[in-house]
């Protein structure tokens, strides 16, 4: 076997396999319009540039060899864009598992020795078997990356502290309470009752759908640090049904105030920061 023979054939057809392989690429990309045509060819020409500078200077079975560093990165930036274009896994690894077609063609027409061909269409295929995964998996790397991004900026949305009134935050919880967004939580609420100086915090659990002894503690552990910060916490929105599974749960509430409603906690936080209502007369 003649390990030499591919970075030969690739610095010797580099033109041709350029031009043949962009062709096989425009016939199985099916979603022409995510990418433009000029970036699509120069990506192409990048790739070969750096694939050929590798395979004449290092292993082409390890690919995480130094010399393979600036192809690993080239296929990782490819990856993240294709990524945020909206191309799937099996599109974006097609961009390295296309150029197989006219690699192998060209293999086929200059390797007489069917043993010697058959061992560098292997050395090829498992070259480039390996660099598609690296495509999947840094594709994958980059979709997770953007689901956590989206999830820690939805976490923050849905728990939004808002100030009612003067000296009186409210903080409406939805969904569960879990550790992780229970950290959220209680950094929110400490940083607004810095910023506010506020006396009184209203935890509004109307839109948290059960109350087990988890969430109890994450409540509980929310209500004391907001303590320590110098400010009251009222717990609202205990239905009948998180009622009775605190008392069946047996979760300590005493010396936090619990309501029923919003509505009812406001009108305890007024009166704990000295403020009144009075109902206008009709007219």
């Amino acid at each position: 076997m003649s390990a030499s023979k591919i970075p030969e054939i690739l610095e010797t057809y580099e033109t041709d396999l350029l031009a043949e392989w962009h062709q096989e690429l425009a016939t199985t990309n099916a979603r022409k319009g995510l990418i433009k045509e000029a970036e699509l060819q120069e990506e192409c020409r990048e790739f070969l540039r750096l694939l050929r500078i590798a395979v004449q200077q290092g292993s082409l079975t390890n690919v995480q060899e130094t010399v393979w560093r600036d192809v690993r990165e080239m296929l990782t930036s490819v990856s993240r864009t294709r990524s945020q274009q909206g191309f799937t896994s099996s599109e974006t690894a097609a961009f390295i598992f296309s150029f197989k077609q006219p690699l192998f063609k060209r293999l086929r027409q200059q390797l007489q020795d069917p043993v010697e061909l058959v061992d560098v269409v292997w050395e090829a295929t498992i070259l480039l078997d390996r660099l598609g995964l690296l495509t999947v998996e840094a594709y994958q790397k980059a979709r997770e990356e953007v689901i956590l991004r989206q999830q820690e900026e939805l976490m923050e949305l849905s728990t939004p502290v808002v100030k009612l009134w003067d000296g009186i935050l409210a903080l409406p919880i939805i969904g569960t309470l879990d550790s992780a967004r229970t950290q959220v939580v209680m950094e929110s609420l400490l940083q607004r009752i810095v910023e506010t100086g506020s006396e009184v915090a209203i935890i509004d659990i109307t839109g948290v759908p059960t109350v087990d002894t988890l969430t109890a503690q994450h409540l509980l552990k929310t209500v004391t640090a907001a303590r320590l910060m110098g400010a009251d916490c009222i717990i609202s929105g205990i239905r009948p049904q998180i009622a009775q599974t605190i008392v069946y749960l047996g979760i300590d509430l005493t010396g936090v105030i619990t309501k029923a409603t919003l509505a009812d906690a406001l009108l305890t936080a007024l009166k704990r920061v000295g403020a009144t209502i009075t109902r206008s007369q009709a007219r």
